[in-house]
């Protein structure tokens, strides 16, 4: 075949970008059954270096599409920070502390961790490619065109958006130039999108005048926090110390502000710093600690840090931006593959549902407006966090300068946010708080917390969130309260009699009646194990007898127990509709199902 030939195809979704947030995204809706292309520049993934550290939330979030175990198995845990400051003895630096490097604890995984971003890419695209995926490279758009007259068309033959692919060097055989028609596009290509330029979409923020450098390396040296992530605060510059996979670290160093600046254009200049001169300034702030020049680095940049994020999202709710392609910020958080991964994350499940013909095209709005919002206070954390980070220490000599207490103080109160476990989603037509009261430990809004939950058949204790599995289902939990008791037991069977009708969400919300296709329930009894009757529980809070639990101990008395206390439930129990990415979309008293009907109402198709 000629390689001038042009070939054409048609897709559900197209992703520009096979980074993390690509991959994230490929992999939701291929598990999902959605038709699927992603592509990509490169030649080949990531091999060494880029974005290395990820959060508890987004493990939990891996763990939900089971792709944790993995990660856990091949990533090295940081469980410990310390502080090291300026010595008034030394002239040199001095540990000043240490403590947890996730002080959040409501969490199975209390811990940072850290692998290479192309380790990460490999976990997604062994996944995809066992559903028959593969990235398509290299690749590069070279244009795209969305209809005016089919952009606001649903029907399910429409594909309004008109992209034409380049293969950058085409086998023999293979047609150099493609168009693919497609519903959606997905654009994570990354800091200098295509996609945010082709439609006009500004980057609003500032650029900083700090410039750092990065080296990865395995040490020797006697420093002796070198396997824990540690701020070094020194009089010579700032350092900050990841420890990497095997015996690797990564080393963010401060430069000075001429440092790697070519004078003539005012832009960070490669050539003028290369690693052994970025090791040689981390040298000075180790002081009186050694750290010897190894024989060769697995990978090194600079970089001067930008805090920007996109005026918009989305185009016409047909083209989405995804990780930096919409948000840019300082690495040293540990926040931007994270934050990538977890935008594509929120957005899958939702192009999913709309593609399926389940909830209306307006469901896709809510894409913007929490992952925009979640990255403009990330932006204003990342302001503060890298100001204290790139500034001098407070001395005897600088008055001004950042004290310990300042900069320690910050990073235990953004840890929740850094951690990933204190995204707050606010009120939309999928996040409904009128019942808060009736479950005060749950934030409606926020991710369904951690528990330790029994089985009720076999006594088997369970991670709730193990429970609620990244598969497109909303999770209806039922708190029945003690179903021991008859007369809460006939306040069950009466809520599943009114939850069974054919004007409730269970029924308007699954298609072709089929209710296990969009939703998966769960029952929760605070009857204790020894009075617990699972199967007197009514059947569609029983479809399985894998599926009805208890707020008990397990039968060593070590773990559970404390469900209904820790979430503030009523004992006259409570419905918590968690939604496909696992926050918590509305709760309701049993009395208020037309409120859940509601919520259910406001983007649904119908059915």
């Amino acid at each position: 075949m000629p390689t001038n030939l042009i070939k054409t195809s048609e897709v559900d979704v197209l992703i520009i970008g096979a980074g993390p947030a690509g991959l994230m995204a490929c992999n939701a809706l291929a598990k999902a059954g959605i038709s699927v292309r992603i592509v990509d520049q490169r030649p080949n993934k990531v091999a060494a270096g880029q974005a290395d550290g990820i959060q508890p939330r987004t493990i939990e979030v891996l763990q939900s599409y089971g792709l944790a175990d993995r990660l856990l198995t091949e990533g090295n845990q940081l469980h410990m920070a310390a502080f090291y400051n300026p010595s008034p003895d030394t002239g040199g630096i001095e540990l000043t502390d240490r403590i947890p490097d996730v002080s959040e604890t409501a969490t199975p995984y209390p811990f940072e961790l850290t692998l290479h971003q192309g380790a990460i890419e490999a976990i997604f695209l062994d996944s995809m490619r066992g559903m028959g995926v593969e990235v398509s490279r290299p690749v590069i758009p070279i244009s795209m065109q969305l209809s005016e007259k089919e952009k606001h068309s649903h029907h399910i033959d429409v594909y309004p958006v008109r992209v034409t692919l380049q293969t950058v060097e085409p086998m023999f055989g293979q047609a150099k130039t493609e168009v693919v028609h497609t519903k959606y596009v997905i654009g994570a290509d990354g800091a200098h999108s295509w996609v945010r330029k082709r439609f006009g979409i500004a980057m609003e923020g500032e650029q900083t005048e700090y410039i750092w450098g990065v080296v990865d390396m395995v040490p020797e040296t006697n420093f002796p926090d070198i396997r824990n992530r540690t701020a070094i605060h020194s009089n010579n510059g700032s350092c900050m110390i990841i420890p990497r996979e095997g015996d690797k670290v990564r080393l963010y160093i401060q430069l000075g502000d001429n440092a790697a600046v070519d004078s003539a254009s005012g832009r960070v200049d490669k050539d003028k710093v290369g690693p052994h001169k970025l090791l040689d300034v981390a040298k000075k702030s180790f002081y009186p600690y050694t750290i010897e020049t190894p024989e060769s680095f697995d990978w090194w940049t600079i970089y001067t840090i930008g805090q920007r994020v996109a005026s918009k999202y989305c185009v016409d709710e047909r083209i989405f931006i995804a990780g930096d392609a919409c948000h840019t910020h300082s690495p040293k958080a540990g926040q931007g593959m994270n934050a990538s991964m977890n935008d594509t994350h929120n957005l899958a499940w939702k192009l999913i549902h709309v593609i399926r013909g389940w909830a209306r095209p307006s469901l896709l709005k809510t894409y913007e407006l929490e992952r925009r919002t979640y990255a403009q206070d990330l932006i204003s954390f990342d302001k503060e966090f890298a100001k204290l980070f790139s500034q001098k220490p407070k001395t005897q000599h600088n008055k001004e300068g950042v004290s310990h207490e300042d900069f320690l103080k910050a990073f235990q109160t953004f840890g929740g946010f850094t951690s990933g476990i204190g995204i707050h989603y606010g009120e939309s037509s999928i996040v409904a708080t009128l019942h808060q009261s009736y479950a005060r430990g749950l934030s409606i809004g926020k991710r369904m917390p951690p528990q330790i939950l029994i089985r009720a058949a076999d006594a088997r204790p369970f991670e709730l969130q193990d429970l609620l599995p990244s598969d497109t289902r909303f999770k209806v939990l039922i708190f029945a309260g003690d179903t021991s008791q008859a007369t809460q037991r006939a306040k069950v069977d009466n809520l599943a009699v009114d939850m069974s009708a054919s004007h409730r969400f269970l029924k308007t919300y699954s298609p072709s009646g089929d209710i296990f296709a969009a939703f998966d329930i769960l029952s929760i009894s605070s009857a204790t194990k020894s009075e617990v009757r699972y199967n007197e529980l009514p059947k569609l809070f029983r479809s399985h007898w894998s599926k009805v639990f208890i707020d008990d101990q397990e039968a060593r008395g070590r773990r559970g127990g404390d469900a209904y206390t820790n979430y503030g439930i009523y004992p006259t129990g409570v419905v918590v509709i968690v939604r496909p990415d696992g926050y918590v979309g509305m709760i309701a008293p049993f009395d208020k199902l037309q409120d859940v009907d509601q919520y259910f109402r406001g983007f649904t198709s119908g059915f």
